[in-house]
């Protein structure tokens, strides 16, 4: 039985969910998302209560019941909350502008990397080495960070680098004479 399933999502003012041919659609002040769903589980909202169920016992009904409850409460605290990631640049002359909807990258290239923003991704640069991305979507928000970090992923000798929060690069060490 998945513990995680069972545990009922509380809506909170603002947000509506409505259920429509294994169609979930969340929408809240930040925006509007959707995901489709298979047709194992069942997704009932009931008085600001949405609950996942089963609707057999077999073992892809068991598999998709918690993953279908975790994908919604998450899009229930997106729509709320809003996501956000944290870049750090490392590296000597490694900077981040941000300009409207373009971030200036400069990484040590002869160039100048510019990065085009989706629709609904916003970036913020406190410091020219930090980079803030957010927006109400999960998943693009996540994306676009891993675009940005492909750019200059970190390196193992130096550590220099586009850093996610909270990852750790693994140093190794130089040549020896």
């Amino acid at each position: 039985m998945s513990r995680v399933g069972k545990t009922p999502i509380k809506l909170p003012a603002g947000v509506n969910v409505s259920v429509l041919n294994n169609l979930i659609e969340v929408s809240g002040k930040l925006g509007k998302l959707s995901m489709n769903y298979m047709d194992v589980v069942t997704v009932s909202n009931q008085d600001g209560v949405v609950l996942v169920k089963p609707v057999n016992d077999s073992k892809l009904a068991r598999i998709n019941w918690g993953t279908v409850q975790r994908r919604l409460a998450n899009m229930v605290n997106d729509v709320t909350n809003g996501v956000s990631v944290n870049l750090e640049l490392v590296g000597v002359g490694y900077r981040a502008n941000v300009q409207g909807s373009k971030v200036n990258l400069q990484l040590g290239f002869s160039h100048d990397v510019v990065y085009e923003l989706p629709a609904g991704i916003t970036a913020k640069s406190d410091k020219p080495t930090s980079l803030t991305i957010s927006g109400f979507d999960r998943q693009l928000v996540g994306q676009v960070a891993a675009e940005i970090r492909a750019y200059r992923k970190p390196e193992p000798y130096k550590g220099k680098g586009i850093i996610r929060d909270g990852e750790f690069v693994l140093r190794k060490e130089g040549k020896k004479k």
